[in-house]
């Protein structure tokens, strides 16, 4: 697990939260960020507004992290 008050959420990522999301996978995209961040799930492309602090409680892993330059 890591710590997640380091994590700086940024457009392109890819995240593992803790809960499956009902379609059954738990990978998520956050397509804008902000003081609310939108995210995608990566399996069926519903996609949800969640603030960020609450978003950064359900990160359970990093799956793709976009380095901006």
């Amino acid at each position: 697990m890591i710590d997640t008050s380091l994590v700086n959420i940024s457009l392109g990522d890819i995240y593992e939260l803790k809960k499956p999301h009902p379609c059954g996978t738990n990978k998520w995209e956050v397509v804008r960020s902000g003081a609310d961040c939108k995210i995608k799930c990566l399996g069926c492309g519903h996609i949800i507004l969640i603030d960020r602090v609450d978003l950064k409680k359900r990160i359970k892993t990093i799956i793709k992290r976009v380095e901006n330059q």
